[in-house]
């Protein structure tokens, strides 16, 4: 029996279990806008992690409406109001304009990620169902997010629905993105819809950041992280926002800086022996984790016009900053020559405008339209002393400074009977330029010219809703990607080196049907087929010298289906679960060739098949009047038919959950005590003919957090992540923090 078959039989089985015979609901209501949330406007809403002190059945706002109003805009006196995404004590208004089209999913709240004391996208993220952190280790040792198995590459993300694409290899740091100032986080998983542009292959993420819902609003918070010893500062961080909404007009502005000293590695690790021929010392002797510093920051602000009940302008501006240092495999590395590499500088700018307009009674238009920067430095030091960089064959200095602009235009329409019909065309224009300053403490040094590539991507979307009855929508979307290599430019050996352009495109697919058997459940079948076009790094990229480009790499496709459903029992058990099957055809992986003229063994990215398949499940209960219990658990199995023999697919455990008990101990405290598990994952540890891999990353982390609330308006928190001091890697040789104290506060007005 095909496992196509198997997630059908599990899923019509979990589809039984979770429904009930109950009569249909009333009809959706009517698609977005204005303050009007994407869960609230889609005919499948996501699943939403909250907060234990919000709600499991979230109330949205009333809304004044006229007769027929036009899908995408909901009626708007644009007066304050209390509350938007729900009304639990920590609900903050979302950017509304920034959402994207949201079909099933996940959503993260601001105060969900508040309780759980998460400071970085990758650490919300791996409290939802499906989604799973990483560290990449090796010279980057950055932090990477799987989605159903899908990386970072394959999962496009977004601020306020303004894509952040890195135009070399969009190897994004996921640490780098700050969460203080959201309102909320956007997952989509496996379904996509195509009005969110292209590349939306494994799923999405939006990060959303606030708007004002009164007439005067501000929040600040502080917070710090130690081991135990107030004299040992770990890290600290700071969060100011201040926003206002009138009648024509709203204004907010938000900054937000976390800066790290170190972590420490748990008591119980050891350091390890380097290899024979680089023994100087270990990288790593315990306690302090050597190069672990870090500091981030952003800076968020907008101002928006609603002129009128139906229509908003906004204008956005988000610079974030950052600098890193990447901690050191614990010792030499057996896969590469270890790198000293430092960025002393990872910048990102956006300046983006936001729109819709209603069109008569039943139709509408959103605009965006934005320019984006990229600069960020490289640094490669002669030893791990990080004093000098004299040597040219490891010392560089590499410079990146990309710029991207671009935007969209959605229309849509109820003027068909019993449909809602969208369409959208994107158009992204992606310039990157670098340069390398060899050795730039040695007096020969040398500076290239710039060089780098032009790439344009357009995509071309249509999507109908059929309300094929009151409780049942049929949805189907269809759309058209094509992306111009314009240049493709290089520089070795003193001389230019003109790459071969290239022009590709793609057809992508998808539809599915919901249906509404209670007030609160639902159940749902979806596929959509999506395809990704390979980066330039990916393209062309010689890594040093150890591989070999493909200019000729195929799109990336997966054709993903998902059966699930979700149900709300007595008002106070809310349960929902999924079964997901992923087919790939031409995945990019890495594959290692011998190079004919001295038998080098160099990688090579080429085109294979692939599946990913599992389930999800995700239980909130509240047992008791102060009692809430509940969590999730994720199944996922990835296989690939590798070319290198033994290759193994890293970065993601077959099991992980995360479980948590809140528990009002008193009228104004509240303890939350969270516990996230994980399976083992592949590492890589050697390379060569065949690849050698290694499991590691198995955890039982212990979490808790005690929260008093002085007032409506303030609150203080502390808490300790890692709580009984386990040591583990999440990828061989790069150990993860050990036990840590935190204490947070905040005031909101």
């Amino acid at each position: 029996m095909s496992k196509k078959m198997l997630a059908a039989m599990a899923a019509a089985g979990l589809c039984a279990g979770i429904a009930s015979p109950a009569l249909a609901q009333n009809a959706a209501a009517t698609t977005a806008g204005g303050d009007v949330t994407a869960d609230e406007a889609t005919p499948l809403p996501p699943i939403v992690v909250q907060s234990p002190s919000e709600p499991i059945r979230r109330k949205s706002r009333a809304t004044r409406q006229t007769s027929s109003p036009a899908p995408g805009v909901v009626i708007d006196d644009g007066a304050s109001f209390e509350g938007d995404g729900g009304s639990g004590r920590g609900s903050v208004g979302a950017f509304t304009l920034g959402q994207i089209d949201m079909v099933g999913g996940s959503t993260i709240t601001n105060e969900a990620m508040w309780t759980y004391n998460k400071q970085s996208l990758d650490e919300a993220v791996s409290i939802a169902p499906g989604v799973s952190a990483h560290t990449t280790g090796g010279r980057r040792n950055e932090r990477d997010i799987y989605v159903r198995g899908f990386d970072r590459i394959r999962v496009p993300l977004s601020i306020d629905g303004v894509r952040v694409y890195l135009p070399a290899d969009n190897r994004l740091d996921m640490n780098r993105f700050l969460t203080p100032d959201l309102a909320e986080i956007q997952i989509q998983k496996g379904y996509v819809s195509v009005l969110n542009g292209p590349g939306g292959m494994g799923g999405a993420i939006n990060m959303v950041s606030r708007k004002p819902t009164k007439a005067f609003e501000a929040e600040g918070r502080a917070g710090i992280v130690t081991t135990g010893d107030i004299n040992d500062l770990n890290q600290w961080s700071s969060y100011a926002y201040a926003g206002t909404r009138q009648k024509g007009y709203y204004a907010q502005i938000s900054g937000t800086i976390v800066d790290q000293d170190h972590f420490n590695v748990s008591d119980d690790f050891r350091p390890r022996q380097s290899t024979p021929f680089d023994a100087r010392f270990p990288y790593e002797n315990g306690g302090i984790r050597e190069n672990s510093d870090f500091r981030d920051w952003r800076i968020n602000a907008k101002i928006g016009i609603t002129p009128n009940a139906t229509d908003e302008y906004s204008i956005n501006y988000t610079t974030q900053s950052g600098r890193k240092n990447a901690p050191l495999h614990v010792a030499k590395e057996q896969l590469q020559t270890q790198r000293y590499w430092q960025w002393p500088w990872w910048d990102i700018q956006s300046l983006s405008w936001l729109s819709k307009t209603q069109l008569g009674s039943a139709s509408y238009v959103k605009t965006n339209v934005y320019y984006n920067t990229f600069e960020n430095r490289l640094s490669s030091f002669d030893d791990a002393t990080f004093s000098s960089q004299r040597m040219f064959n490891p010392t560089f200095n590499s410079d990146y400074d990309d710029f991207a602009y671009g935007g969209f235009v959605e229309m849509g329409t109820e003027l068909i009977p019993m449909n809602t019909l969208k369409g959208a065309i994107h158009y992204r224009r992606d310039d990157h330029s670098e340069r390398n300053i060899q050795a730039p403490d040695n007096p020969a040094t040398f500076t290239e010219p710039w060089h780098g590539n032009v790439e344009d991507t357009w995509s071309f979307a249509i999507e109908n809703t059929f309300h094929a009855a009151r409780n049942l929508d049929i949805i189907a979307g269809l759309s058209y990607d094509y992306l111009d290599v314009k240049e493709a430019n290089d520089f070795r050996n003193g001389a230019f080196l003109n790459r071969q352009t290239t022009t590709v495109d793609a057809w992508n697919y998808q539809g599915g049907a919901i249906y509404r058997f209670s007030d609160t459940g639902s159940a749902h079948a979806t596929v959509s087929s999506r395809t990704r076009f390979a980066t330039v790094f990916e393209r062309y990229s010689e890594r040093f010298g150890y591989a070999v480009p493909n200019p000729d790499l195929a799109p990336e496709r997966s054709t993903n289906y998902e059966i699930g459903a979700t149900e709300t029992f007595f008002g106070q058990a809310r349960v929902s679960g999924a079964v997901f099957y992923s087919d790939l055809e031409d995945s990019i992986q890495s594959a290692y060739i011998i190079r004919p003229s001295d038998g080098a063994i160099l990688s090579q990215n080429q085109n294979v098949t692939g599946e990913h398949y599992g389930f999800e499940v995700s239980v909130d209960w509240d047992i008791a009047p102060g009692l809430r219990v509940g969590g999730n658990y994720t199944y996922l199995n990835r296989s690939y038919d590798y070319i290198t023999p033994g290759t193994k697919p890293e970065g993601t455990p077959d099991h992980e959950a995360f479980l948590y008990l809140s528990w009002d101990v008193l009228p104004n405290l509240t303890l939350t005590p969270s516990l996230a598990l994980a399976s083992d994952r592949y590492s890589i540890v050697s390379s060569g003919r065949t690849r050698t891999f290694i499991e590691t990353g198995s955890y039982a982390l212990a979490n808790v957090q005690a929260e008093y609330r002085f007032n409506d308006n303030a609150s203080a928190a502390i808490g300790v992540t890692n709580l009984f001091d386990e040591d583990y890697e999440l990828v061989e040789g790069f150990p993860e923090a050990g036990r840590q104290f935190f204490a947070n506060a905040r005031v909101k007005f």
